[in-house]
């Protein structure tokens, strides 16, 4: 959850998804982050499972690791599934 945890890790994360396949470029010249801070943030997706990344050549390709999305949403939803609102109440 962690991983999931930055704005910019989500938006790199939608960027991928939203590809449909590996990405082979620069990831920074399509999102409106630093070159530094889009490296950072694949590495922390990479180290947490949630994509890949395969070097080629002198380019880099950027998956996204189904298999661990797949998880990490079914955990998310039994978490939720598991937490009872059935009885509102007020905080005071």
């Amino acid at each position: 959850m962690k991983a999931l945890s930055h704005p910019a890790r989500l938006m790199i994360i939608k960027f991928l998804a939203d590809c449909k396949s590996c990405y082979t470029g620069d990831v920074t010249s399509e999102l409106p982050l630093s070159r530094t801070t889009i490296n950072q943030h694949l590495e922390e997706l990479k180290k947490a499972g949630l994509i890949m990344g395969h070097i080629t050549g002198n380019k880099t390709s950027y998956c996204i690791n189904h298999e661990r999305i797949a998880e990490m949403k079914a955990a998310i939803a039994a978490y939720l599934d598991d937490l009872d609102i059935s009885v509102p109440f007020k905080c005071e």
